[in-house]
């Protein structure tokens, strides 16, 4: 059971019990957000269900890798910056149980904006541009949780699995990107 604000906002399980009571109240403001671009043109669903997708699908996982360890403040930030090397680690000292969950978790983080962005915002509509998009997120956190010192390695693996995930994401979602996506050809003309 969840107890105290630290119970609901400082844990893995009151993050992902805050999540499933908020999925209501994200379809609530889809609906909203449709409802009120309806007037203005096509597309309302689409494209408030991306915006939503992206805060409800990316916050949780952000807010989870952001949570403070056991000596935050205490212990100075540490900084792997050799590619594989913590997989590796986690894989000989944690076991392939705890190597997958590593890896499935990082895939995640960014997995959201990668596939609902290039369906909000046609300039992200390649995967490329995703790849950068998620990069440049995942340092940003990475380098957060070094500054902030939350007792967490700023670890390369994490930023090259956070992209990699936010890029087969959008290849999962590639058949719903805009018809004028960058690295995509256009469609024929109907013929008249």
């Amino acid at each position: 059971m969840v107890k105290g604000w630290h119970g609901w906002l400082g844990t893995f399980n009151g993050v992902v019990l805050i999540t499933m009571a908020v999925l209501p109240l994200a379809a609530l403001v889809v609906w909203a957000l449709a409802r009120r671009r309806r007037a203005t043109g096509s597309m309302a669903l689409r494209m408030s269900l991306a915006e939503v997708g992206i805060v409800y699908g990316t916050v949780p996982w952000v807010w989870m890798i952001m949570l403070p360890g056991d000596q935050a403040g205490v212990v100075p930030g540490r900084v792997s910056l050799v590619p594989l090397r913590d997989l590796l680690t986690i894989v000989a000292d944690g076991g392939p149980l705890t190597a997958t969950v590593q890896v499935v978790g990082n895939l995640l983080v960014f997995a959201a904006l990668g596939f609902f962005a290039p369906l909000r915002f046609a300039a992200l509509a390649s995967v490329p541009r995703i790849l950068l998009l998620a990069a440049a997120c995942s340092v940003l956190v990475e380098a957060a949780q070094y500054v902030l010192r939350l007792d967490r390695v700023s670890s390369v693996d994490d930023v090259l699995l956070n992209a990699a995930g936010a890029g087969l994401a959008a290849l999962a979602s590639r058949r719903w990107w805009p018809a004028a996506a960058p690295d995509r050809p256009p469609r024929p003309a109907p013929a008249h």
